[in-house]
Formats: C-alpha cells, sequence, structure tokens
C-alpha cells in the first residue's frame, strides 16, 4: 500500500501541534511568555526553589533547554536563579514577585484554553485519546 500523506497520523499529530502551539503562543504574548516558559512557572507555582534539574526531570526536558528558557525568564524578571553555598554547580530556582502575580492570569487562561480544545470531546473519548497518544509516544521510544 503507498503511504497517504492526508491519512498520515503523523500529519495529523503534526498539524494539531502547529495549531494548538500557534492559538498558545498567541494568548501568551501579552504576558510575554513562551509555552514551553509557562511551563517552567506552573512548576515552580506548584512549589518554588526547584533545581533547573529537577525542572527538567519533571518536565522531561533536556537540562541545557531548561537552563536556556530559566536565563530568559530571569532576564524578563519573572524568575531569579541563585547558587546554594553547599553547591555552587547547581541553581535554585524561585519565582519573583512578578511571576507569582501572573499565577492566576496564567492558570485562568490555560483552563479555558483546556475547556475550548475538548468542547464536545466526552470524558470517554479523552481518556481514549490520552491512552493512544501515550502508545504512540511508547511505540516511539
Amino acid at each position: 500500500m503507498i503511504f497517504s500523506l492526508d491519512q498520515s497520523i503523523i500529519i495529523v499529530i503534526h498539524q494539531t501541534d502547529l495549531t494548538l502551539t500557534s492559538y498558545i503562543k498567541n494568548q501568551l504574548a501579552p504576558f510575554n511568555l513562551a509555552p514551553e516558559q509557562t511551563l517552567i512557572m506552573m512548576v515552580l507555582w506548584e512549589k518554588d526553589g526547584f533545581t533547573q534539574i529537577e525542572i527538567a526531570e519533571k518536565l522531561l526536558k533536556d537540562k541545557t533547554n531548561i537552563a536556556r528558557m530559566a536565563l530568559n525568564l530571569e532576564q524578563k524578571g519573572f524568575i531569579r536563579r541563585i547558587s546554594p553555598e553547599n553547591d555552587r554547580r547547581s541553581l535554585l530556582v524561585y519565582l519573583t514577585e512578578e511571576g507569582k502575580q501572573l499565577r492566576h492570569e496564567i492558570i485562568s487562561m490555560a483552563e479555558k484554553i483546556n475547556d475550548l480544545i475538548i468542547k464536545g470531546i466526552s470524558d470517554d473519548e479523552l481518556n481514549e485519546m490520552k491512552r493512544i497518544l501515550s502508545k504512540i509516544c511508547s511505540n516511539s521510544k
């Protein structure tokens, strides 16, 4: 059978990713945050004071990318990074007051986005989608 681009699951997943990412970027633009930076903020809103390595592990991201994003967030004034005296190699990441103040608005916006994208999808369909996407991820490793 010839590979059909219009029916390829890879194309559908990619198009969905592009659409969602573009929408989320536009929603975050007024806050001067990128989607991946927002993930770091969400980790810190859950518990302030993680190391960059812990954040990378929680988000399943590369340590170098987390360090780059953390530097960017620090330059924007949303976080501060501190070297603990007992371990100069690791950096602890803390929210600034400005970073803490974003929490309510960003969480509220994230909930609205979630409600919008799952509109018309039943709980059973959502659970099935999560199961299938998890299986795709496992198969891709």
